[in-house]
C-alpha cells in the first residue's frame, strides 16, 4: 500500500467535502435560493446541472443515460491511470493532480447515478427530502448534479458598440459550479502548468536497451 496513502486521502477528503456540501444544499435550500458569503463576490446559489458543464445537455432521457455511462467509463479510465502512475512511481505532483481529477469526476458521478433515487425533486419553493416515501425524482443514472458556488466578480454591461450583445449585462465569472468541478479544474491546471516537470524525458542511458550499451 506504499504510495497509495496520500492519493487515497486526497480522494476521500474531496469526496467527503463535496458530498456533505451537496447534501446540505439539497436538504436546506430550495432551487434558486442563494445567500451571500462575501458581499456580491462570493454567493452560494443552488442550481442543478441536468447535463454537462455550463448546462449543456445530451438530448432527452437516452442522452442523459448515455452521458452517465460515459462519465462512469471516463472515471474508470482515470482510476486505472492513477494506479499505473502510483505503481511506476511517477512524479508525486502528477499523482496528486490526477487524484484531484479522479475525486472530482467521481463526486459528480455520485450525483448523476444516485441522487435521483435518494432525493425528491428540488423546486423553487420546496426543499428536497431524503428517501421520500413517494420515491426519488428520477431513476438510477438519471440524477442531476448539484451546483452552488458562484463568483460574479465583475458585473457590468457590454459597450454600445459591441456586436450582438450591445448594452447587454456581462458577468464574470458567471458559471455556477461545485467542489468536484473545482478539484477537476485544479488538477487539470496543475498538470498543464507543470507538465515539463512531470514528464521529463529519461536520461539517454536509461532509454537505450542494455544490448546497445554493451556494444558501445
Amino acid at each position: 500500500m506504499k504510495g497509495y496513502t496520500k492519493p487515497f486521502a486526497i480522494i476521500l477528503l474531496v469526496l467527503l467535502a463535496d458530498q456533505v456540501l451537496k447534501f446540505w444544499i439539497k436538504l436546506n435550500m430550495s432551487l434558486g435560493q442563494e445567500f451571500h458569503v462575501l458581499g456580491r463576490w462570493f454567493i452560494i446559489h443552488f442550481t442543478e446541472n441536468n447535463g454537462m458543464a455550463f448546462g449543456v445537455e445530451f438530448g432527452g432521457e437516452a442522452g442523459k443515460l448515455a452521458l452517465s455511462l460515459i462519465r462512469i467509463l471516463a472515471v474508470s479510465g482515470i482510476g486505472y491511470g492513477l494506479v499505473h502512475l502510483i505503481k511506476h512511481k511517477y512524479h508525486r505532483g502528477l499523482i496528486t493532480n490526477v487524484s484531484l481529477i479522479f475525486a472530482g469526476a467521481l463526486g459528480n458521478i455520485i450525483d448523476s447515478t444516485f441522487y435521483g433515487k435518494l432525493f425528491s425533486a428540488s423546486d423553487y419553493f420546496v426543499k428536497a427530502q431524503l428517501f421520500p416515501e413517494a420515491g426519488g425524482y428520477a431513476g438510477l443514472l438519471h440524477g442531476k448534479v448539484v451546483d452552488m458556488l458562484y463568483f460574479p466578480l465583475i458585473e457590468t454591461h457590454y459597450p454600445s458598440w459591441f456586436p450582438f450583445w450591445a448594452n447587454q449585462p456581462f458577468v464574470f465569472f458567471q458559471p455556477v459550479f461545485n467542489l468536484a468541478d473545482t478539484a477537476i479544474s485544479v488538477g487539470v491546471i496543475g498538470i498543464l502548468l507543470y507538465q515539463k516537470r512531470y514528464f521529463k524525458e529519461k536520461p539517454l542511458e536509461e532509454s537505450q536497451p542494455q544490448s546497445e550499451m554493451t556494444e558501445e
